[in-house]
């Protein structure tokens, strides 16, 4: 029996808009989630991270936890 993987969304870029969509508190249970802290500053969210539903302080990472994400999955999908 092969051990089940809990997905991680790594949200970057424009990406990072999502994160204030009405409908963004739906993944939070359903998938690790994280956000590239550069990203929400240079979208103008700065101030807006407690507003973020089921993500905490260490949840706003760096490019490196997109790398080390990398490295621990089998496939890797970008929209």
């Amino acid at each position: 029996m092969t051990k089940a993987r809990r997905s991680t969304f790594f949200f970057t870029g424009k990406g990072v808009l999502l994160t204030l969509h009405p409908q963004f508190r739906e993944l939070v249970g359903k998938a690790k989630l994280s956000i590239c802290d550069v990203s929400f500053r240079a979208n103008g969210l700065h101030g807006r991270e407690g507003e973020v539903p089921g993500v905490g302080f260490k949840d706003f990472a760096t490019q490196a936890k997109n790398a080390e994400m990398l490295a621990n999955v089998d496939r890797y999908l970008v929209f």
